[in-house]
């Protein structure tokens, strides 16, 4: 029988078997998900360009109604930008957006190993530890 709360409310049980287990990853919450080593990296890659987006957003101020026109797509599009679906969103239409934000996008390669190296051309500088970075 389910027991009475001093107001007369029925407690639930509830919380009992509802118990929430705590779980510890190490590393990447991104490497704990039942993806492909390839949908892992295209997601990390699609994340930092997203930051990236958002910071030059801010930074310059735009407004949502001001991103559909220079984007040229419709409010639903740009809301889902701002908020951060990034499952409909491609890498080929993020750096597009970077591009017509006024970003320059350079991509670094670096070894996995503990011996880290930096592959660029010799025009560009490194700009920030993320596999994709922009610049204004």
């Amino acid at each position: 029988m389910p027991k009475k709360g001093s107001n007369g409310s029925v407690k639930s049980n509830a919380r009992k078997r509802n118990k929430l287990v705590a779980h510890r990853t190490r590393g990447s919450v991104l490497n704990e998900l039942n993806m492909s080593e390839q949908e892992r990296l295209e997601l990390k890659l699609k994340a930092d360009l997203h930051q990236d987006i958002l910071k030059l957003i801010k930074k310059k101020r735009f407004t949502p109604r001001q991103l559909e026109k220079l984007f040229d797509i419709p409010q639903p599009r740009v809301s889902e930008l701002l908020r951060g679906k990034l499952s409909l969103l491609s890498v080929s239409k993020l750096l597009y957006y970077a591009h017509l934000l006024g970003a320059h996008a350079d991509v670094k390669l670096k070894s996995s190993g503990q011996n880290q190296v930096e592959i660029a051309s010799p025009r560009t500088q490194p700009v920030a530890a993320h596999l994709l970075s922009v610049r204004p």
